[in-house]
């Protein structure tokens, strides 16, 4: 195992000795209200980790410089994003992966999802062609290129470039919605520039990109869906600020998940949460649509429960880089947001119940921040693992959506105790009996969870993950 710049390792236990198992019941009872498990810091660097979580490996950035970001996996490979390109891991040995490959293709923030032998990466920065030797430009430029790009993975030592589809306002993310011969693409991108002819003010719906398996060289956009339809220069959705103060104005989504054995879909669109229907997956439909102008800020990812009876919807509060997990935050804010789901078909209908956020302060140097996640697959509990920048991982039970309750964690200390410096984990994804996360900085870690209420997950085995791509664990 190899670490980077940690001398020493603390546990904070949760249930070994009797003080701790005190700790613990206090830590459980708080659910979303926040409350700190101790007010010591970890030091610049330390590793810290409740007593249920074993740090396996940590394998440091290599050839991509960039900011690492999302995951992705098949078999026994995982496919770490980075904004320089992606990377291959062997995990068949969760404590020594191996890299198999590493494709430099530059083009933030470079989101990574896999179907069968094909690789999708979103770029959503200016660059002067589609190729991956482009370099960034002024997105005024009339040859900027923004969008999908399709590698064939058949051979993961050697990944093949095959296709590239320009799409309004780029890729911030993507989420697949695979069928036999075809696999759909629903992009998400935000924030429309009426100087970028691609990209004009309104933005309010997403992009539909058809790519088949055996012409994956025929990609392309067909069709724009627009999820928040209405009159004027600005559409549909929440229009932020000043109506809305500290809101962010709906100006696209940032990022959908999809739970295909459900035809359900659930779309963080920066001021609004929607579930729509996809029965027809070039036609999706809203079903409901809500939104939070007290504590959201900005709507940035969802995640179903198993049961489909429930969304957790993340709020990105300063864009994740801002210290938003300290006291001065309090703990609704930069948080979850729980839904149940209520109704029928298309008369479902999101009711919120609660918010969760990490119950320990971070320092006032550290992003923090809710960011992606995954569930658990227990059967009967709905149980999350999720990345928190410099937050680091938390382990969370919302099986009572009214109060939810952290069962496990893992974070590192400030990268600086001088100044604010943006990294920690980006996804945190549990695949096939261990938590994999990607940190922006530090590189790829695993970890194994050690908890009789995480125990039964190790059962499920999945050929392969995307995490917005939801699969029915137990079918």
């Amino acid at each position: 195992m190899t670490l980077l710049n940690h001398p020493r390792t603390r546990h904070r236990s949760l249930g070994v000795v009797a003080a701790a198992a005190g700790l613990l019941a206090a830590l459980l009872s708080a659910g979303p209200a926040g409350a700190t498990v101790d007010d010591e810091l970890p030091g610049q660097d330390e590793i810290v980790h409740s007593a249920n979580v074993e740090h396996l490996a940590n394998i440091p950035k290599d050839a991509l410089p960039g900011t690492n970001s999302d995951l992705a996996f098949q078999g026994k490979y995982a496919f770490a994003g980075n904004y320089d390109g992606f990377r291959i891991f062997d995990i068949s040995n969760p404590r020594a992966p191996r890299t198999v490959s590493q494709v430099l293709c530059p083009g933030s923030q470079n989101d990574v999802s896999v179907s069968g032998d094909l690789l999708f990466l979103s770029t959503d920065s200016s660059r002067s062609d589609s190729s991956c030797n482009s370099t960034s430009q002024p997105a005024t430029e009339k040859s900027s290129w923004e969008g999908m790009k399709v590698f064939d993975i058949s051979d993961k030592a050697n990944p093949k470039y095959v296709a590239a589809v320009e799409t309004a306002c780029g890729s911030h993310t993507h989420t697949l919605v695979p069928e036999r011969k075809n696999v759909y693409i629903y992009v998400s991108s935000y924030a429309p520039n009426a100087a970028y002819p691609d990209c004009q003010p309104p933005h309010d719906g997403i992009s539909v990109i058809k790519v088949p398996r055996k012409a994956p060289e025929k990609a392309a956009v067909v069709g724009f869906p627009v999820l928040f339809p209405g009159e004027g220069p600005d559409g549909g959705g929440n229009p932020g600020g000043p109506t809305n103060p500290g809101v962010s104005k709906t100006t696209g989504c940032h990022d959908i998940t999809v739970l295909p054995s459900k035809d359900l879909a659930a779309g963080a669109c920066i001021g609004d949460g929607i579930l729509f229907s996809l029965k027809d997956p070039e036609h999706p439909k809203v079903i409901d649509q809500v939104q939070d102008n007290v504590n959201f800020s900005f709507w940035h990812s969802a995640t179903f429960n198993q049961d489909a009876d429930k969304v957790v919807f993340t709020d990105e509060l300063g864009g994740g880089g801002a210290a938003t997990c300290n006291e001065a935050t309090g703990p609704n804010r930069g948080a979850d947001g729980i839904y149940d789901i209520v109704g029928r078909g298309d008369h479902r209908k999101l009711v919120f119940r609660s918010y969760y956020k990490i119950p320990r302060h971070q320092a006032d140097t550290e992003n923090c921040v809710a960011h992606n996640a995954s569930l658990i697959p227990v059967k009967g509990r709905d149980i999350a693992v999720q990345a928190w920048y410099q937050g680091g991982v938390s382990v969370w039970d919302f099986t009572d959506s009214t109060s939810p309750k952290e069962i496990a964690y893992f974070e590192r200390g400030p990268l600086s105790t001088e100044r604010l410096t943006g990294g920690g984990s980006w996804s945190a994804y549990y695949y096939n009996g261990y938590v994999y996360s990607n940190d922006m900085v530090k590189g790829f870690d695993v970890l194994k969870i050690r908890d009789r209420r995480t125990d039964p997950a190790k059962k499920v085995r999945l050929r392969e993950l995307n995490v917005q791509t939801q699969p029915d664990y137990f079918d």
